[in-house]
């Protein structure tokens, strides 16, 4: 293999050298950082985490709103006294946690109310779908009471 000689007729000064070095740096340098962040396995694993994460939030948002209306299609589909009998029941749900709220609020450790409070927000939080559960449960207890 033979080398040619370089042009010496391209006439490129110190100067124009200096600065097409510094470009040929600054290029590298953007290379080596894309290349740096094509391997950074563990930040693409973390937006992947992130990006699922996203996702499962907006599914769970999702499905809560359709329990919730079809939780209202079942409310609105039953009969008085049965809407009645959940409301009943719902009230004395309402009643007896107050009750237990107290309780655990007087004689209960710390982490263990601290749990309460938590399940408490939830119940707050979904009230349709406990509505829904108290007048299927009624709906049960009637057919069950008059088949006996």
């Amino acid at each position: 293999m033979t080398q040619r000689p370089q042009d010496k007729s391209t006439g490129a000064g110190p100067e124009q050298l200096r600065e097409q070095v510094e470009e040929t740096r600054q290029e590298l340098g953007k290379t080596v950082e894309a290349l740096a962040a094509e391997a950074d396995v563990k930040a693409k694993a973390q937006e992947k985490a992130a990006q699922a994460k996203q996702q499962a939030a907006a599914k769970a948002e999702q499905l809560k709103a359709k329990a919730s209306d079809v939780a209202h299609q079942v409310q609105d589909r039953l009969p008085d006294p049965v809407k009645d009998k959940a409301a009943q029941a719902a009230e004395q749900a309402r009643a007896r946690a107050t009750q237990a709220g107290q309780l655990i609020q007087e004689k209960a450790p710390e982490p263990v109310r601290d749990k309460a409070a938590q399940g408490a927000q939830m119940a707050r939080d979904n009230r349709g779908l406990l509505l829904a559960a108290a007048a299927g449960a009624a709906l049960v207890w009637l057919v069950y009471r008059r088949k006996e």
